[in-house]
């Protein structure tokens, strides 16, 4: 496999929290490096895009230990589920401490740096990981989209039609057993985050020269920059839950799960009608590779949830695009020309226009876009079409607004990013220590700027 060499560095990034007016500043995070390298972004060398040797002679081995000679019944679905591994239980185990660490720097920040200067104790802890779009999710799956309470609605409307409704409905099938809203939402997340975390291993075996290696992504991703926003209540670990096993279906030519996994995806994001764009363009190489359309029809399906959420928001706002204007409102979302953008985000970072908290944020934006650009032109040049796919379109969503939001924390939805840059450092032993060394001071900052309620400058 070829190693690439890449020259910007990496960080995390923001899902939108609204701004005021333009000269306030919307919600975005702080940079991070990224190593030179996307080594792992190889052509692939079967339908799959698996980058290991195949031995075509060599007879290959039932699907599963489960599968019975011709003729038996098929096993019941639950054994037929994977099983954990050392390397599974290793993710999980590391998980399990990243999310201790951030509960401690939850707990630090509630005493360092209390609502009131004059506190003698700290606030709720409910209050401190409930920061920033938390409220509009909280806000959704308590009293809908258009509340009938006069008391519900918020005196000045919140946009809240901008946030798509599958983490609200998770959030109130959970609040129904933990009737505390800001625990269900952690809740979730913990859950989510375990399952993501476990796909992507599952995906970087494919890609890293032993399973063990996989262990190497799942610790870049948990120590990024913006890796508190997989901990609190927000859709990024939903997401990845529904998108990375979506994902590796589709490896396995299994369109029907793919398609009921991406179709939850684009529940909780329009992140996932990037996901249904490169499902449908890796089907297509696997049909040309194969001379079959089966499977096609399922991937129509991921498209109902937003055509629901589009209906249900037309239906009380006479506007099919509701969620679309909501965020132009709120978020100054409206297209500009990319080059537009990144002029509008360069003169805010250096023009010496905002105060340095937000300046830093704006800087971090553009290296995320950077970074962004860069592992797609190499995921081109690999020839890894649906992986190109899904991050040059999440790029062009997120590099045509006004000016650049939520680029730093959309890495964390970046999978070929992070499993790239563990094939990187396995040939590069060395920078893994220096990668640590940078990241995982810079996640602790942002947590502490997240849960002491700073994150927007």
């Amino acid at each position: 496999m070829p190693s690439t060499r890449i020259r910007t560095l990496s960080m995390a990034l923001p899902n939108p929290t609204p701004s005021p007016a333009r000269p306030t500043v919307p919600d975005t995070p702080t940079a991070l490096a990224s190593p030179d390298t996307l080594a792992t972004l190889a052509p692939p060398n079967t339908l799959t895009t698996s980058i290991r040797p195949t031995a075509p002679d060599t007879p290959s081995a039932p699907a599963s230990p489960n599968a019975l000679s011709d003729g038996a019944a098929p096993p019941p679905a639950w054994r037929r589920l994977p099983h954990l591994d050392a390397v599974d239980r290793d993710v999980l185990t590391l998980y399990l401490f990243t999310r201790v660490a951030l509960a401690l720097v939850a707990y630090c920040t509630a005493w360092l740096f209390p609502r009131s200067p004059e506190a003698h104790s700290p606030g709720l802890f409910t209050e401190v990981v409930g920061q920033w779009d938390w409220s509009h999710y909280l806000h959704i799956a308590r009293d809908g989209y258009f509340p009938d309470d006069p008391a519900a609605r918020p005196a000045e409307w919140d946009n809240r039609e901008a946030f798509f409704p599958g983490f609200p409905l998770v959030l109130r099938v959970v609040h129904l057993v933990v009737p505390e809203w800001t625990a269900a939402g952690l809740l979730v997340s913990l859950v989510a985050g375990a399952v993501a975390v476990l796909a992507l291993a599952r995906i970087a075996r494919v890609h890293l020269p032993r399973a063990a290696d996989a262990r190497r992504a799942a610790l870049l991703l948990l120590v990024s920059p913006c890796a508190v926003f997989l901990a609190v209540g927000y859709t990024e670990s939903l997401f990845l839950a529904l998108a990375l096993p979506a994902w590796l279906a589709a490896r396995r030519q299994d369109w029907r799960a793919a398609a009921l996994l991406a179709a939850g995806a684009t529940a909780v994001r329009v992140s996932g009608l990037f996901l249904v764009a490169a499902l449908v363009v890796h089907f297509a190489l696997a049909a040309r590779a194969r001379g079959t359309l089966r499977g096609l029809p399922w991937l129509a399906v991921p498209a109902l949830p937003p055509l629901l959420h589009s209906w249900y928001l037309h239906a009380r706002t006479g506007d099919w695009m509701a969620w679309k204007h909501a965020q132009e409102r709120g978020w100054y979302r409206e297209f500009h020309a990319p080059w537009e953008a990144w002029g509008t985000t360069w003169d805010a970072a250096f023009g010496h226009g905002y105060t340095t908290s937000y300046a830093l944020m704006w800087q971090a934006e553009l290296v995320a876009m950077a970074v962004g650009v860069v592992t797609v032109a190499l995921l081109v040049r690999a020839r890894r079409w649906p992986e190109a796919c899904y991050m040059a379109l999440s790029l062009w969503a997120l590099g045509t607004s006004y000016w650049y939001m939520s680029i730093p924390r959309a890495t964390l939805l970046w999978w070929p990013l992070w499993i790239g840059i563990a094939s990187w450092t396995l040939r590069r032993p060395r920078w893994l220590a220096a990668w640590l060394c940078l990241s995982a001071p810079l996640s602790v900052v942002l947590a502490v700027t997240f849960f002491s309620g700073r994150w927007a400058g």
